[in-house]
């Protein structure tokens, strides 16, 4: 056998559903990770797409230094473009071992004048700026290069040709640039973020150490333990749960003292009957005189009788309990049907006492929301206690009816209940004194019991023509608004 606080929590791991985080910690911990590695590979290419920036801005500087030098030896000799280069243009333009520079001068036609031809020509844009250097990006052989250019015009007339200058550079050294600048700032992240998932992990765990010992505390309990927990004693972000748990402990303590009350009033009350039972048949063993006998079996058989109508009274109240703020088998009821059919079934009982048992009401449905059995059980309690307390000779009136809202009604001429004792009736096992009749005590406490189930109130009246009692149950607004009921009077004797 599993040890208790396993099978719960074997249970309450059975009926987890899925999709839905079981781990406070590890929701926490994914919702700051996750994110963190989705920006780590757009930090990367942030950084090296920065870095190029980086890498090129010097290169660029050097590289436009290059063109306006080559544009400077730009001259015109008998009205041609000559260039006169005053060293090997390599060493002019700063050649390395990294790189390959590449130089261009030629027509605004597309003539080459000197340089390599391997730069592409570029079309001259409609207006030109002097001194305006432009870079673009090219391919030469393969290889990836820098072009910066310029437009000249070297004769002094306005409407002259140009002439485009250019120097081209391969990118080996930028690229290394931006490679170093980039390991540079990367290589620390590779120390930083397994550092960051630590200290992330340490401080959740730190975090979340209220919770645990929360959890310690309210284990350690023993089962009968329902005291509040202090919320002070929780973090600020527990505390509306706190709050809520109190709450639910406090009716749950309520609902087990109602049940204890329930369980200790129902011994007593079946201890009363049960005795006479055992006396009433022992006393029959007893007897040999026919008469005799025949007079104890009928209280036993009375006495039985009381102790059923006790037991049904108790299973009832108990099934109402058992159904509060959890109504199954909600559906829309016909109030006036019930309140027909509990009529006819206890048209005998009425009869037997010559009491005129009568409903009121039209034809037509009227609808509350509910569960059948329940309301069934209302109902027949009411006219029960209506046919019990009312003398022979009288007469019984049930009928239900709209007025702005659905209301079940029960009009007797009976004995009455005093207004002092109007509110005491509901309470379990309490009888009017002087009432002249057996009963258990649970009618109306059941019928409270299900009209508080299902949203409605129960007030007690005087009977306004007379003698006798008012019962009225008032229910929430209807589903449907009835039409204008047409009252009739329909006795069932």
């Amino acid at each position: 056998m599993l040890p208790r606080r396993r099978r719960a929590e074997r249970a309450a791991g059975a009926t987890r559903v899925p999709g839905q985080p079981n781990s406070l910690f590890g929701e926490i911990l994914d919702w700051m990770l996750a994110p963190l590695l989705f920006l780590w590979p757009i930090s990367i290419i942030v950084t090296h797409n920065v870095a190029d920036s980086i890498a090129n801005q010097p290169y660029d500087r050097a590289l436009a230094d290059s063109v306006r030098a080559l544009a400077r030896l730009v001259t015109l000799e008998d009205g041609k473009v000559a260039v006169h280069f005053p060293a090997p243009p390599r060493a002019m333009f700063r050649a390395d071992q990294d790189d390959v520079v590449y130089y261009q001068v030629a027509n605004e036609s597309g003539e080459l004048i000197t340089g390599d031809r391997e730069i592409g020509w570029i079309a001259p844009p409609a207006t030109v700026l002097p001194e305006d250097v432009i870079y673009r990006d090219d391919v030469i052989a393969g290889e990836e290069v820098r072009v910066a250019y310029q437009f000249l015009r070297p004769w002094p007339e306005p409407a002259s040709p140009l002439v485009l200058v250019q120097v081209a550079e391969t990118r080996n050294k930028r690229s290394d640039l931006a490679s170093r600048v980039v390991t540079g700032v990367l290589l620390p992240q590779f120390a930083i973020i397994p550092l960051a998932v630590v200290l992330v992990w340490v401080g959740l765990t730190r975090g979340i150490a209220p919770l645990n010992r929360l959890q310690s505390l309210i284990r350690r309990r023993r089962p009968t333990d329902l005291s509040p927990i202090e919320p002070a004693s929780v973090p600020e972000e527990v505390r509306p749960l706190i709050v809520s748990f109190n709450d639910m402990m406090a009716r749950l303590e309520e609902n087990l003292h109602a049940q204890q009350r329930f369980i200790a009033d129902a011994a007593h009350q079946m201890r009363t009957p049960l005795t006479g039972l055992r006396m009433q048949t022992e006393l029959a063993l007893l007897e040999t005189d026919p008469d005799a006998l025949r007079n104890s079996l009928s209280h036993i058989a009375k006495s039985t009788e009381r102790a059923g109508h006790l037991i049904n009274q108790l299973l009832s109240l108990a099934r109402a309990e058992a159904s509060f703020e959890k109504l199954y088998a909600v559906e829309q009821v016909d109030l006036r049907a019930i309140v027909r059919d509990v009529a006819l079934e206890l048209f005998p009982r009425a009869q037997a006492k010559s009491l005129d048992l009568g409903v009121e009401g039209g034809a037509e449905a009227l609808l509350v929301e509910g569960n059948p059995v329940l309301l069934r059980e209302m109902v027949k309690n009411v006219i029960d206690n209506a046919i019990k307390y009312t003398p022979p000779g009288g007469s019984v009136t049930a009928r239900a009816r709209h007025a702005g809202a659905p209301i079940f009604e029960v009009e007797d001429t009976g004995i009455g209940i005093p207004e002092a004792d109007r509110e005491r009736v509901f309470e379990r096992f309490y009888r009017v004194l002087g009432s002249g009749e057996d009963g258990s005590g649970l009618g109306l406490p059941i019928v409270r019991e299900i009209a508080e189930l299902h949203r409605a109130t129960v007030t007690l009246n005087a009977n306004p023509r007379g003698q006798g009692t008012l019962v009225q149950v008032v229910f929430p607004r209807g589903v449907q608004p009835p039409p204008v009921p047409v009252y009739g009077d329909f006795p069932l004797g």
